[in-house]
């Protein structure tokens, strides 16, 4: 066989190997909607049983006729199922919504969502009638001109409801994490630090954080991640960032010197994240792909 005829069959044999991988990669991510209307920019658990996964979703939308919050149910192998939720009437429609935390130990279906401006809203779901009251409305404590917060988080550390949040930063300028004390009666955060970082990847255009979390222990989880437009092409990662806890009766920060990605995509733009315990858990991340919709996908899980 002439060498030219070979190195033909190998390029196609190749090819064909790298498009099953591809497709066989694709299968792992679930699409949940298409379009920039649909992206998801922060999600929370709702409900864990059996094979059933239940989240909160928020949309950074920002036209009256658009959704700002939905329900997604995982079952078995299913794709996602999408429920959207009607905004109160009597409350003005948020902007931007860019983050979500269920709130510990509270009365169940508790959840804060976020605006990029700092603006909180305190929110009750009904999960039987699939509606929403809100609760309350709050501003985030010293807040800076120019923040453009993209993850808020809260935990139960050692007896306080400690909140962690953080400004995106982009490019060159760090991400800003800030953390504090949650005094939940009087919808009012103590600010008790911040910190600078910048994670190594993605590079170019990253936002350095575009959410985070903070589990029962006081580990920090963030995602990263960047876009070149509506179509992308996008990058993203998982970190953890550091520890929150306490120490003589103050919060401590100690940030992860050496950030080792968890997980890197080169298809999608992460901007919403969940830890999930148990046997079927892990940490959940969901996407903003802009023209190309959302995708959730669990890392570490058995999707």
């Amino acid at each position: 066989m002439p060498r030219f005829l070979k190195l033909i069959i190998n390029i196609v044999v190749l090819s064909a190997l790298l498009l099953i991988s591809v497709q066989v990669w694709a299968q792992d991510w679930r699409p949940v909607r298409g379009g920039i209307p649909f992206g998801i920019s922060g999600m929370a658990l709702i409900k864990q049983q059996s094979n059933t996964l239940d989240f909160l979703i928020v949309h950074d939308n920002k036209k009256p006729n658009q959704t700002r919050l939905a329900i997604i149910s995982i079952k078995g192998k299913n794709q996602p199922e999408y429920f959207p939720l009607k905004w109160p009437s009597n409350i003005e429609l948020p902007i931007d919504l860019e983050a979500l935390t269920s709130i510990p130990e509270k009365t169940k279906f508790s959840f804060i969502a976020l605006s990029s401006s700092g603006k909180a809203y305190f929110i009750r779901l009904n999960p039987a009638n699939q509606t929403i009251l809100v609760l309350k409305e709050f501003n985030l404590p010293e807040i800076i001109q120019g923040n453009n917060f993209e993850g808020f988080g809260l935990q139960n550390i050692d007896g306080k409801l400690v909140a962690i949040w953080a400004h995106r930063g982009e490019g060159e300028q760090p991400a800003t994490i800030f953390w504090g004390v949650f005094d939940l009666a009087k919808y009012q955060i103590t600010l008790a630090g911040s910190a600078n970082l910048k994670v190594p990847f993605p590079s170019g255009n990253v936002r350095h954080i575009s959410d985070i979390k903070v589990d029962p222990v006081g580990i920090v989880y963030i995602t990263s991640a960047n876009d070149a437009g509506d179509d992308g092409p996008f990058q993203s990662a998982v970190y953890v960032a550091g520890y929150l806890g306490l120490r003589d009766h103050k919060i401590v920060w100690q940030q992860n010197s050496q950030l080792v990605p968890l997980y890197r995509s080169d298809y999608h733009k992460i901007e919403g994240m969940e830890l999930v315990p148990g046997a079927e858990g892990g940490v959940i991340i969901g996407t903003d792909d802009e023209n190309f919709g959302s995708y959730v996908y669990m890392v570490g899980g058995s999707n």
